[in-house]
C-alpha cells in the first residue's frame, strides 16, 4: 500500500520550488507508487460505453493503446478546437508570463515545474503547435512544438490528473486563460483512446447503475434515511418525515451521496432533515436522482451532460417546481457554467420562489435549481428561524471556500453568513487563502483515491498550512465546508498535518444551532458530544 512508504510531514515539507535545469520538452515520467491513479476497471468501462475499453494500469510499460492511437487524438484534438473557441484561444494567447508559475497547489506542494499551470498546459500546447499552427510545422521544437509520442501521451495523463480543476491559477492570469479548460479537454482527449481513471469512471458507472456515485441502491437509500429519522428522534424526541419520490412535491432536493452515507458529511444530512421539517418545507428525496455531484465533469463534456440530465429528467418526472441542492462543489459549477448548454433551459421548471419568505432566487431563473445555503442564509436575514448559538460553543470555525462554489458560482457570503448566524467563534484564515483565492484540499476532480495519497498531501499542504495558522493564533479546532469531496479529503489532510482541527459541515452547524419547536432537552451535538452550557441570552436568537 501507498501508506507504507509514506514521508513523515517534516520529511514531505522539504520541497525545492527552485526549478530544475532540463528540457521540459523530455515526457519522461516516473509513475512512482503514491502519486498517480488507477486505471478505470474493465466492467466499468464497459457499463459506460467507453472507448479502447481493456484492462490495463499507468505503471505498465505497454498501454495496450489501438493502432491508430495518434490519428484518434489528432482527430479529437481538431474537433475540440472547432467546438470550443475558448480553447483555441487558450492555446494562443498565453505569453508565459509566469503570473500563474507559484499559484498551483501541487506545484507548491511539490516542486515539480511541470505542476506549474504555465508549463501544464505547454505539455498539450506544445503538441497543437506541432500540428496545428504553421510555425510549429517549419520550425518544430524551435517554435515550441514537439511530437505527440507514447511518452508524450503518458506524460499527459501523468499531469492532467494531478490538476483538480480548481481554477486558482485563472485568477491570476492576466489574459483570463482558464487552465482548468485545457486540463479538461487533455482528459477528454486521454479517453478517447480508453486512458482514464477508476475514481471518475467507477463513480459516473455507479451513478448510471443506482443513481448515486456511491452504487447505494434505492432500498439501502430508504433504509438509511430511516435510520437518520431514527437518530434525530432520540436526539429531539421529534418525529420527522422525509418524503421519497413523492410527486407533485414543490421542491426536489439533490444532495451528494456521501452526505447521507459518510463521515462527517452525515451529520450535515440530518441537519438538512431537521431544517425541513422545522419550517414545513414540501419537498421530496428521489432514489432515481440520489446525487448531486457530477463525476462525469472530471472525465469528458458528454458524461457530465448524461449525469446532469438525470436531475432534470426526474424533476420533470415529479412534476416539482424548481430544484434544491445540497452542499456539494462541482455539482455547482456544472450547473451554472455548463447546464444551460447541456440540457438547459429548464422551462418546464419555475423560477425558485422560498415558500418561507417569498424571497424569489432570480440568479437561478434559467437553471431553477437553488443552493442550499443560499436558501438557508435567506431563512435567517428573514428571521425565520430560533437559534442557540452556544450549542456550538465546543468548537472555533473556519471556513474553507470549496473551489467550485466560490470560483465556480461566486457563492463567498451566505455559507459566512450563516456560520456567524449560528457560532460564536469564527476566524478567517488568511486573505490570500480564502475566497476567490482559496486553496484545493488536493483531492478533487477525481483524485480523492487512496493509491495517490502522496500527491493529496502534498497538493494540499497550501490549504493545511493556513490552517495551521489560525490554529496556532486562534485555537482554531473545526473547519466548516460546504463540498462532499472536501469532508472526506480534509479529514485525513489536517489529521496529516495539523492533528487536532475537525471538518464539519455549514449545515451541520446549523443542526446544533437550531431550535426546533416541541424539541426536548438537548443535551447533545449531532455527533453525540455533550453540549457545553451556553455564556448568556445572547446565546438564543
Amino acid at each position: 500500500m501507498a501508506e507504507e512508504n509514506l514521508k513523515k510531514p517534516d520529511e514531505m515539507f522539504e520541497v525545492s520550488l527552485t526549478p530544475a535545469t532540463g528540457d521540459w520538452m523530455n515526457p519522461a515520467v516516473e509513475f512512482r507508487k503514491g502519486t498517480y491513479c488507477y486505471g478505470a476497471p474493465l466492467k466499468h468501462q464497459k457499463y459506460l460505453g467507453l472507448p479502447n475499453q481493456r484492462e490495463w494500469q499507468p505503471a505498465d510499460a505497454d498501454w495496450k493503446l489501438p493502432p491508430d492511437w495518434k490519428e484518434t487524438i489528432l482527430e479529437g484534438m481538431e474537433r475540440l478546437i472547432k467546438r470550443h473557441r475558448s480553447f483555441r484561444l487558450f492555446l494562443d494567447i498565453c505569453v508565459r508570463c509566469g503570473a500563474c508559475a507559484d499559484k498551483c497547489h501541487f506545484f507548491i506542494g511539490s516542486g515539480d515545474p511541470k505542476n506549474m499551470p504555465v508549463l501544464r498546459a505547454e505539455l498539450l500546447r506544445s503538441v497543437y503547435r506541432r500540428y496545428f499552427t504553421p510555425e510549429g510545422r517549419i520550425f518544430g521544437r524551435f517554435a515550441g512544438a514537439r511530437d505527440l509520442t507514447e511518452d508524450v501521451l503518458k506524460e499527459w495523463f501523468y499531469y492532467f490528473y494531478q490538476c483538480t480543476e480548481c481554477r486558482r491559477c485563472s485568477v491570476y492570469c492576466p489574459y483570463g486563460i482558464d487552465t482548468c479548460e485545457i486540463t479538461m479537454m487533455g482528459r477528454e482527449l486521454l479517453n478517447l483512446v480508453g486512458c482514464n481513471i477508476q475514481w471518475v469512471v467507477e463513480p459516473a458507472s455507479n451513478c448510471f447503475r443506482t443513481g448515486n456515485h456511491l452504487g447505494v441502491p434505492p432500498h439501502a437509500f430508504q433504509e438509511t434515511l430511516g435510520f437518520a429519522l431514527d437518530e434525530l428522534k432520540d436526539l429531539t424526541g421529534i418525529a420527522i418525515d422525509a418524503p421519497i419520490n413523492r410527486k407533485g412535491a414543490e421542491i426536489l432536493f439533490v444532495a451528494p451521496s456521501a452526505d447521507y452515507f459518510a463521515s462527517p458529511h452525515w451529520f450535515t444530512f440530518l441537519g438538512y432533515l431537521m431544517l425541513f421539517h422545522e419550517i414545513g418545507l414540501d419537498y421530496t428525496w428521489s432514489t432515481y436522482a440520489s446525487e448531486g455531484g457530477n463525476f462525469g465533469l472530471f472525465h469528458s463534456m458528454e458524461l457530465a451532460k448524461r449525469l446532469n440530465a438525470k436531475i432534470y429528467a426526474e424533476a420533470k418526472r415529479l412534476k416539482v417546481k424548481w430544484v434544491l441542492g445540497g452542499e456539494c462543489g462541482h455539482m455547482w459549477r456544472t450547473l451554472h457554467q455548463y447546464m444551460d448548454t447541456f440540457n438547459g433551459p429548464a422551462d418546464f421548471l419555475e423560477e425558485p420562489v422560498s415558500p418561507a419568505t417569498g424571497t424569489r432566487f432570480e440568479n437561478a431563473r434559467s437553471t431553477k435549481m437553488v443552493h442550499i445555503t443560499e436558501f438557508t442564509a435567506d431563512l435567517l436575514y428573514h428571521n425565520k428561524l430560533r437559534l442557540d448559538r452556544s450549542r456550538n460553543d465546543q468548537w472555533k470555525i473556519t471556513f474553507h471556500d470549496s473551489c467550485n462554489p466560490a470560483r465556480g458560482m461566486g457563492l463567498l457570503e451566505e455559507p459566512r453568513y450563516i456560520i456567524r448566524q449560528v457560532c460564536n467563534h469564527f476566524y478567517e484564515m488568511p486573505e490570500n487563502t480564502i475566497r476567490e483565492k482559496t486553496f484545493c484540499c488536493g483531492s478533487g476532480a477525481g483524485l480523492g483515491a487512496d493509491e495517490n495519497i502522496e500527491m493529496r498531501l502534498r497538493g494540499g499542504l497550501p490549504r493545511a498550512n493556513a490552517v495551521k495558522y489560525v490554529k496556532e493564533r486562534y485555537g482554531v479546532n473545526m473547519l466548516a465546508c460546504i463540498c462532499a469531496i472536501d469532508k472526506a479529503a480534509l479529514p485525513p489532510l489536517l489529521e496529516y498535518w495539523v492533528p487536532g482541527v475537525g471538518v464539519c459541515g455549514v449545515h451541520e452547524l446549523l443542526g446544533n444551532a437550531l431550535v426546533m419547536a416541541g424539541e426536548q432537552e438537548r443535551t447533545t451535538n449531532l455527533r453525540g458530544e455533550p453540549l457545553e452550557a451556553g455564556d448568556g441570552e445572547n446565546d438564543v436568537r
